[in-house]
């Protein structure tokens, strides 16, 4: 891989933690999938929309995950089995209330976050500007998100901290 300046033999720790991602991401995808067919209630054409919204951002994320361990010269996991034994994210349930739904990917957040974290640690140690670039700008997406979703399950009366 001379063209990027970049030896593949460190990428291999930043390849198998994009690995994981990429697995967390897929079961992300069909709980967002499984929310948005199962929603019910006097928040369904909100979270509805809202899901179709995260499982289309999802999607794209899984492919440019799983196209950066390509540039890394490395294989991305393709087999379902295998996410389902590698990712961090379980299934869910289809028969939740909207709030429950919600609060379920909130804590699913947390686990994508804290996994693009290690990503982010890992590509540090062989520098790999790359991976850290693109896990970055994830990371701020999905905190934006998060904070969309938690100040949707927040009642009127709850105020923000003053500063």
């Amino acid at each position: 891989m001379n063209y990027l300046n970049f030896n593949t033999e460190k990428a291999q720790d930043t390849s198998k933690e994009l690995n994981v991602l990429l697995a967390d991401y897929h079961m992300y995808y069909q709980k967002l999938r499984n929310y948005h067919w199962n929603v019910v209630g006097r928040s369904f054409f909100d979270l509805h929309v809202k899901f179709e919204e995260m499982y289309d951002d999802a999607v794209l994320k899984i492919d440019e995950i799983a196209e950066r361990i390509l540039t890394l010269r490395y294989q991305p996991t393709s087999n379902y089995s295998d996410y389902i034994k590698m990712s961090n994210i379980k299934e869910s349930k289809s028969e939740l209330d909207d709030t429950a739904m919600v609060t379920n990917l909130l804590e699913d957040h947390g686990t994508l976050l804290k996994q693009m974290s290690k990503v982010v640690e890992v590509a540090g140690k062989c520098d790999d500007e790359g991976t850290i670039d693109l896990i970055g700008a994830y990371i701020r997406e999905l905190e934006t998100t998060s904070w969309m979703l938690d100040a949707w399950r927040m009642k009127t009366s709850d105020t923000h901290k003053a500063i």
